[in-house]
């Protein structure tokens, strides 16, 4: 009898403990966890209110047994079990707050005119603790259907769904400044002289022996004339040096060796000996590439002059 009290005690630092854990460990963003996740918070609750109502039959169950103690009884027990604390008057009203038990000594004023064999029936209230826990979950279902039915509120299919449109939209935006995400499709021309000087240091370490030093072509083709195989460019090049070159022959994909931003530094430093002409170059190889967008903003051009001389 004497552990009652403190496995209260127990009960509420174990619900605060696991609250606690919910807002250090789940990344709930800018809302508290337990109003992020409902359901969870939900639960935790329904098991507190469980935890006490055992505590409380438990405590009642002592209750009638040490009443039908002798009085002899009675004082080894509370010799040996120390229950000074449990007879302190506000535990006592605590307890009548929580069960409105009543006496065993009125249980005859209680009982019923129901008897099956020699079993009869005590007109016993709920405990306020049951009947609050009911119409919790009328007022949880009203909140509900108003949320959930009438308000169109998310649901968790729903939510799940937006978060996940969040996030690619999140990570397309990330891929676009992060060096080690980038592919063909987001990769930039680089012009600046680091840049540049640390892309010929990765030609060097790992393209001369296909290509010379000078990129004049050797195994390789010539990377100084405007003839391309696989096509020029910066999105083409990071994309032949990424996934290799042409289907059982050529260059071998270098995308398990170089990082993405490595790729992008020596596919620009490529792209910087065009028109350079070493002495002894490989002949041509391919064709004659040109960029797309250069034709179109060429021809975007020539529509506007053509324009301006016709009103003129």
């Amino acid at each position: 009898m004497k552990k009652i009290i403190p496995a209260y005690l127990r009960v509420l630092v174990i619900f605060f403990a696991v609250f606690g854990a919910m807002e250090y460990f789940i990344d709930s963003g800018d809302r508290p966890a337990f109003i992020k996740f409902p359901m969870v918070s939900i639960f935790l609750f329904v098991f507190l209110f469980l935890l006490i109502a055992i505590e409380i039959t438990v405590n009642a169950v002592d209750t009638i047994t040490y009443s039908l103690l002798s009085d002899e009884q009675k004082a080894k027990v509370d010799v040996a079990k120390n229950i000074s604390f449990k007879e302190s008057e506000w535990y006592k009203n605590l307890l009548k707050a929580l069960t409105r038990t009543q006496p065993i000594e009125n249980e005859g004023q209680l009982l019923l005119d129901h008897d099956y064999d020699g079993i009869k029936e005590l007109d016993n209230t709920l405990p306020p603790w049951w009947v609050y826990l009911f119409y919790g979950c009328i007022v949880f279902s009203a909140v509900y259907l108003v949320r959930f039915e009438i308000m169109g509120g998310d649901n968790q299919e729903m939510e799940l769904k937006k978060e996940m449109a969040q996030a690619k939209i999140d990570v397309a935006e990330y891929m676009k400044t992060a060096p080690d995400l980038m592919d063909e499709k987001s990769v930039t021309l680089l012009t600046d002289a680091a840049s540049l000087a640390e892309g010929k240091t990765i030609f060097t370490t790992n393209c001369v022996a296909c290509h010379r030093a000078d990129g004049g072509g050797n195994i390789g083709p010539n990377l100084t004339d405007n003839h391309w195989i696989l096509g020029g460019g910066i999105k083409n090049v990071f994309h032949t040096i990424t996934n290799g070159g042409r289907d059982g022959k050529g260059m071998i994909a270098w995308k398990a060796t170089l990082k993405p931003k490595e790729i992008q530094k020596v596919a620009s430093y490529v792209l910087s000996l065009q028109g350079s002409n070493p002495k002894d170059a490989k002949a041509p190889d391919g064709e004659i590439w040109v960029d797309p967008t250069a034709a179109k903003s060429d021809a975007t051009v020539a529509t506007t002059t053509d324009s301006t001389q016709v009103k003129k």
